[in-house]
């Protein structure tokens, strides 16, 4: 096996289980190792690390896999941790209520670049590094054996991959293609899924409990849920009784989801109203129309795809989270997110505590909202931790 040896002093992350190796800290590589091949990683002492993904175009030149020397990463290795992935999601699935949830998360699973979502008897796979996209075909045989899915479909269309050199990649691995629509259940409510053309990996199970969350909130209110998307805020708040919901997206494809799962679940059609429209244009419109209500849902996508990009995010989610505040109620509700990960929780308060501040309201925090268990965070590796959110009461 071909061997990279760290510069000195740059041991103690890899020595922590922090699974990324950067480029600027290898020192030699003995060998010519093709992207996505296992390598050892050694201290600048000799002493092994940890054994790794490598890759050359990549800053991240080495993901990490196995801390034991004496362990061989073949077949077997990754059966095994398929397998205990898909085990500590049992409690998360239950029948009737809930057959849609992510079965392997990336690093957190000790699986670098390696995602895959249940959609009921379907399953959603995305692939973001060389090493990954190496033993594809193993990891479908041993995805089949653990699951016998109806069908594998492949969501590797990630910007992502373009640091790996790798190319988007999507269609049918294995088995039936998935419908146009599937029906799955999330909390007890029905929800369409197109794997195929859907954002992502087809759904966003990563909000399930905060959605839980939010809905308490809602009876006999007035709701405003933005970048709804296929409807998860909307349909909790319906479930729990809200007077009316109003929910707003700019994808047409995510207006006509909600649509079909709102017939699916049997609520009233007089009491949510669709928009299809930029939701920061959309809430200046609200604003001129004088529009108030009671509980509002900030739910937008990443602003801050890296750290680079963080002085700009910082002013978007500001001046989103300053046109929401100007339409709530006194007393109103707002459900905040942020799903970058270069945005840090105590950032992301202070980007509120300005918003407020140019809002002219008082605001206070009442719970904060994480990634559900199905999406867990490796102490070793904060950087799992994407998914944060506040529920705030604006005075």
């Amino acid at each position: 096996m071909i061997e990279l040896v760290l510069k000195k002093g740059k041991e103690k992350a890899a020595w922590q289980k922090h699974p990324w190796i950067f480029s600027g800290a290898v020192d030699k590589i003995k060998g010519k190792p093709e992207n996505g091949e296992v390598v050892k990683v050694l201290a600048a002492d000799q002493s092994f690390l940890a054994y790794g993904y490598f890759n050359g175009q990549s800053r991240v030149a080495v993901r990490l896999l196995e801390w034991d020397e004496n362990t061989v990463i073949d077949y077997s290795w990754y059966a095994a941790r398929i397998k205990a992935a898909i085990a500590s999601r049992a409690r998360v699935l239950q029948p009737g209520q809930t057959d849609t949830c992510r079965l392997i998360f990336s690093e957190a699973d000790y699986l670098p670049g390696l995602i895959v979502d249940q959609y009921a008897n379907f399953l959603s796979l995305q692939i973001l590094s060389a090493g990954m996209e190496n033993i594809k075909a193993d990891l479908i045989a041993i995805l089949r054996e653990e699951l016998n899915p109806a069908g594998i479909f492949d969501k590797s269309d990630a910007s992502a991959r373009t640091h790996e050199s790798l190319e988007p990649a999507q269609g049918l691995l294995w088995g039936e293609n998935p419908p146009e629509f599937i029906a799955v259940k999330e909390n007890g409510i029905t929800y369409h899924i197109n794997i195929a053309d859907g954002q992502k990996s087809g759904f966003y199970c990563d909000q399930r409990d905060n959605r839980e969350i939010l809905a308490a909130y809602t009876k006999d209110k007035e709701v405003l849920d933005c970048f709804c998307y296929s409807g998860g805020f909307t349909l909790n708040s319906l479930k729990m009784g809200a007077a009316h919901v109003t929910s707003v997206d700019s994808s047409a494809l995510a207006i006509e989801t909600l649509a079909h799962n709102l017939e699916l679940n049997g609520f009233a059609k007089e009491k949510q109203h669709s928009i299809q429209s930029d939701v920061n244009k959309q809430l200046r419109v609200f604003r001129e129309e004088g529009k108030q209500f009671d509980v509002l849902v900030l739910d937008p996508p990443k602003y801050a795809p890296s750290r680079s990009a963080l002085d700009r995010a910082a002013r978007a989610y500001k001046d989103l989270n300053r046109l929401g505040m100007s339409l709530l109620k006194s007393g109103g509700i707002l459900a905040t997110f942020s799903c970058s990960g270069a945005v840090d929780l105590e950032t992301f308060k202070q980007i509120i505590a300005w918003a407020a501040l140019d809002a002219g309201r008082e605001v206070q925090i009442i719970k904060q909202f994480h990634q559900p268990e199905d999406h867990p965070v490796r102490i070793s590796f904060s950087e799992g931790e994407y998914l944060k959110g506040l529920l705030l009461r604006v005075l």
